[in-house]
């Protein structure tokens, strides 16, 4: 089985999750994680901490939960790029996965299309497509809270809504007229 372990998680590796191909490293990941019975890291939340007098086989069991949480986590992290990875590089694999779901799978099929063809159609400066820089920006976001100063939703959406290239106006003024009431991700 590690032979077949190994070969599978390159699937993940060849094409690390940018922000457009959700749903296929997602089932990727759930192919692997499937097939070394872990796929339960990523349906259920952290076991809480044990008792100390707790039965042998409940520690066991927790150990075995924590060990495949922290090698999930590690494959996720690896197959994600730079940008991803410093959004989620503090969560476990069930949070990061509760997080990607909420930022990609949000997203109705239509949405998913427009943005997708959106991402090939236009570039930044550097080559980087928008998605990325919204992902970047959501990171500084994230980084701000961290740091202990937060900014409300309205805000953080307009930060990024500005940052975006010219040729987003269009979009930018639609969102705004039309009052279009979405999360950050």
């Amino acid at each position: 089985m590690a032979n077949n372990s190994i070969s599978l998680r390159s699937l993940l590796e060849k094409e690390k999750i940018n922000g457009i191909n959700f749903l296929d490293w997602f089932r990727n990941l759930r192919i692997v994680l499937k097939l070394e019975r872990k796929e339960y890291v990523i349906e259920e939340p952290l076991l809480d901490e044990l008792a100390a007098n707790a039965p042998r086989a409940d520690k066991d069991k927790f150990k075995k939960h924590m060990d495949d949480m922290v090698d999930v986590g590690c494959l996720m992290l690896a197959t994600m790029n730079s940008e991803l990875q410093k959004q989620h590089e503090n969560m476990v694999a069930y949070e990061m996965i509760q997080n990607l779901k909420e930022i990609y799978e949000g997203q109705a099929p239509q949405e998913r299309y427009e943005t997708s063809k959106a991402l090939f159609q236009c570039k930044m400066t550097k080559g980087t497509p928008e998605g990325a820089h919204v992902i970047k920006m959501m990171g500084y976001i994230q980084t701000l809270e961290k740091l202990g100063f937060s900014l409300k939703d309205e805000l953080a959406t307009d930060l990024i809504l500005q940052t975006l290239p010219d040729s987003f106006k269009p979009f930018v003024l639609n969102f705004n007229m039309n009052e279009i009431n979405k999360t950050l991700p």
